[in-house]
């Protein structure tokens, strides 16, 4: 048996657990929490039943399940199994079932009291995903009202113990030291006009040539991974290289995990999937680009969005500790080591910032018309349960008084978002059933038939391509249509899902006059060609970005919702006139279209005729700024007869503005630089030293759109006539006087170097807080400027006197006694007229060529 450092508390834990309920456990990770918590449970005389072990990923729940059986002697299936969306294995003698988050959300919700389950044990909960926050909340809530008996731990890879053991009664906290190697690390940074992959194949290279044993590098998305890994052609015959994300077949996960054979070193090239959970044997190198793709909500045009920004502390520890969880190891981070303390501390809670429509519709069901009453470590944001609670309310899930209808229980009987299994309903109704299962697939799984925007072609690819994960796929496709609720005619949808037949049932619908079950479902349409299904199918999940093409290259579209989508004009969609947009991506100023299918005009009229309204329209157009005025026949923002109306209402102008702004975003609005700068270096300094700054950023100022902006956009017709100066009067007032003299004294707009020339220092720069001169600009300092007080130090981007990037420091003492010597000589060569001493630290500072300064008489 292996001696893990988890093993030295486990009797602690024991011991807690049975005078208490509930527990907390920290442990680094490599400490052993994930496979040996839940089979020492299995002994105490309180655990008759199953044990449920949460995992944030399916990766990481297949990899546990099987290391423990293996630790057991067993096969996966036996005493532990495991259950994800496309893969489970258990048994009858089952007793520890590893599952995902997501999946043990729905098991809760159908069976409250979790019957026959001894315990819950929620790993890797630092994560705070959505999933894992809410099913702790519901697992507390059942255990409060219904299961006094069952036991609940909490486990932990950081130091937040203290706030989970609040939420759960005062548990007792119990801490593993974990096993600790040596780690040394190596900053080596990056230039910021190069490719991350450039970049990161390089430092690859490097660390094979200077370390031992296999590596992990960590990067923000698949591709990134797919463009490094080509730049890898021609490793060493003795390296193999792995991907590892979550949409790779399980055979090739489990490949990159395993240790390399005798003899040969692998590379690993990974995800954040890889930052905790699991454990990859023979890894001593870990290269870290700094970088992590994060699903972001953007509330007000309704998507979400994945973004690449800079990893946080509490991610980039957890991906160094992977070099030392077998014994010493190194870690190359291209980043200078003091930029360290400018990155986020903890990445932000997912309830923050994710779409809350599912967890809204799942608390109706519970029986919590208002989530807040739940228990929670971070409560829903107010905004964000406003906005879900309108999603639900137009798609018939809930009634006006915010209970689940009939319509609203059968979405959440499906393990799918609200909108997707809103669309596989309703599909089914039309006979378009099994086209549906497959779309809702398609939009689930990445990777499925490629990536081409045309969804169509990617379910014809995908329909003839073979391997594990696309017929585990094709199987939850046939699952989740099985899961469906009957209905009273017969449909013969052929596709993934086969034609079935079907009796009794309905869901409540939504009508002009408001939500109201329907005497009888609609009339079915199976004539409607397969591939002309596609298009029908997203259409009723996204009515909103329905879109109907602006121009005639086919780039530009209009969304019902008033949203404008750009799409490539040599993709084939460009020469359709409808599209049904499945998934944007980007700014929600032009958003991509990443996914779409093309949609007959008589299909959307006799989808939408309910929806299709007549008369004057006053509408914001997020393209200009603008407000048009237009009578006719609309659906949404998408005129679909008639013309433009000049006899507009000046009430209805700024409210469409107002409301413009609160849908498509403050980026609209005609900001200053100055405002733009002074809303940055607020943030920052809020997040660098004084929390009790007022909160500037987007969401805050679109939360409080009402008490601001009406009197700005009174008798205007465009954004664009709205006085800056009125936007930085707002921004003024919000801020108070103390207010402005604690960020100009903590976070100024710019830096003024010993030669007098001022720099506005960049406080979006991915590295941090980032000013740009020359060097002879800051000859005489022997200490490096910084900001917050002296806690933060400035990033200086040194250029030659041409202004090309030639260094750059968070370390300026010790660019002089280093590299400065080499960096100098080769700028002799280059600009002779323009000083290059020795001793940079006691010359004196001057922007001009030795012959100016001579002839002055002056340094400067």
């Amino acid at each position: 048996m292996l001696n893990l450092p988890i093993h030295a508390v486990l009797p602690d834990l024991l011991a807690a657990i049975r005078r208490e309920s509930n527990a907390v456990l920290v442990a680094p990770p490599g400490a052993g929490k994930t496979t040996a918590v839940a089979p020492a449970l299995l002994g105490e005389d309180w655990c008759t039943g199953e044990i449920l072990l949460l995992s944030p990923r399916r990766l990481a729940a297949r990899a546990a399940a099987e290391r423990m059986a293996e630790m057991a002697g067993e096969r996966p299936g036996e005493t532990i199994g495991y259950a994800t969306r496309l893969d489970s294995k258990r048994s009858a003698k089952t007793r520890i079932l590893v599952l995902t988050e997501g999946i043990f959300r729905s098991r809760i919700q159908a069976d409250p009291e979790l019957a026959g389950v001894s315990a819950v044990l929620f790993d890797e909960v630092h994560e705070r995903s959505l999933d894992s926050d809410f099913g702790l909340a519901l697992a507390l809530d059942a255990q409060g009202a219904l299961r006094p008996d069952l036991r609940l731990i909490a486990m932990s890879a950081t130091l937040d113990g203290a706030r989970f053991a609040a939420l759960m009664g005062a548990a007792p906290v119990i801490e593993s030291e974990g096993r600790s190697h040596p780690i040394t690390l190596r900053h080596i940074g990056r230039s910021a006009e190069k490719r991350i992959e450039d970049e990161m194949a390089a430092a690859i290279r490097r660390a094979l040539g200077e370390a031992e044993g296999s590596l992990l590098a960590f990067l923000p998305g698949v591709a990134e991974i797919e463009r490094t890994a080509e730049r890898l052609a021609g490793l060493p015959a003795d390296i193999d290289l792995h991907r590892l994300h979550g949409s790779l077949d399980p055979r090739d996960q489990r490949a990159a995990i395993l240790a390399a054979p005798p003899g040969r070193r692998k590379v690993v090239l990974a995800t954040s999937i890889a930052e905790t959970s699991l454990t990859l044997d023979g890894v001593r190198i870990v290269v870290d680009s700094g970088l992590a793709r994060r699903a972001r909500y953007d509330r007000g045009a309704g998507i979400t969005r994945l973004v690449t920004e800079r990893a946080s502390q509490a991610a980039v520890t957890q991906r160094a500790g992977r070099a030392g969880r077998q014994g010493p190891g190194t870690v190359y981070r291209l980043w200078e080591e003091a930029a360290t303390a400018a990155l986020p501390r903890f990445d932000p809670p997912e309830i923050l910032e994710a779409d809350l429509s599912a967890l809204l519709l799942d608390c109706a069901i519970w029986g919590v018309t208002d989530p807040r009453q739940l228990s929670w470590i971070d409560p829903p944001p107010a905004a964000a349960v406003d906005e879900a609670s309108k999603r639900l309310l137009s798609l018939g899930a809930l009634d006006a008084s915010g209970r689940p209808t009939e319509h609203g229980k059968a979405i959440a009987a499906l393990p799918l978002p609200p909108r997707l299994a809103h669309m596989l309903i309703e599909a089914e109704a039309h006979g378009w059933g099994a086209t549906a299962a497959d779309v809702a697939v398609l939009l689930s799984e990445r990777g499925l038939g490629g990536s081409d925007p045309d969804l169509e072609l990617r379910l014809r690819r995908w329909r003839t391509e073979r391997g594990k994960r696309a017929d585990a796929a094709r199987g939850l496709a046939k699952r989740w249509r099985a899961l469906l609720p009957p209905l009273p005619f017969k449909r013969g949808d052929q596709g993934v899902g086969g034609e079935r037949k079907r009796a009794s049932g309905g869901g409540a619908r939504r009508s002009a006059g408001g939500i109201e079950p329907p005497a009888a479902p609609p009339t079915p349409n199976p004539s409607l060609e397969r591939e002309g299904r596609v298009g029908a199918c997203l259409a009723l999940a996204f009515p909103d970005r329905l879109s109907k093409r602006r121009d005639a290259s086919g780039e530009n579209w209009i969304s019902v919702g008033g949203r404008g989508f750009r799409l490539d004009p040599a993709s084939p969609l460009a020469r359709e006139t409808w599209l049904a947009v499945g998934e944007v991506g980007g700014a929600a100023s032009g958003a991509r279209i990443l996914s779409a299918a093309p949609i007959d005009p008589a299909i959307v009229e006799s989808l939408f005729a309910d929806r299709i309204q007549s008369g004057t329209h006053v509408r914001f157009d997020p393209a200009t700024g603008g407000v048009r005025a237009t009578h006719g026949r609309r659906l949404g923002a998408i005129q679909l007869s008639g013309g433009q109306d000049s006899r507009a209402d000046p009430e209805a102008i700024a409210a469409a503005l107002l409301e413009g702004v609160r849908e498509h975003g403050l980026h609209l609005l005609p900001w200053s630089a100055a405002a733009l700068s002074l809303r940055k270096r607020v943030a920052f300094a809020a997040q660098a030293h004084d929390p009790s700054l007022p909160d500037l950023s987007d969401a805050a100022l679109a939360a409080s759109l009402d008490d601001w902006l009406p009197a700005l956009v009174s008798a205007k017709r465009r954004l664009a006539d709205i006085d800056p100066g009125a936007l930085s009067g707002v921004l003024d007032t919000l801020l108070g006087w103390e207010g402005r003299k604690a960020v100009d004294r903590l976070a100024p707009h710019a830096f003024t170097t010993p030669a007098g020339s001022s720099h506005a220092i960049d406080y979006e720069a991915e590295a941090g807080p980032t000013v740009t001169a020359r060097p002879q600009a800051f000859f005489g300092l022997s200490a490096h400027p910084a900001i917050a007080g002296g806690r933060v130090p400035l990033v200086l981007s040194l250029t030659s006197p041409a202004g090309r990037p030639i260094q750059t420091t968070r370390d300026l003492p010790g660019f002089w006694a280093g590299s400065w010597a080499a960096v100098a000589k080769e700028m002799r060569g280059r600009y002779p007229r323009h000083p290059w001493p020795d001793d940079p630290a006691r010359a004196d500072p001057t922007l001009r060529t030795k012959k100016a300064s001579a002839r002055s008489g002056g340094a400067i």
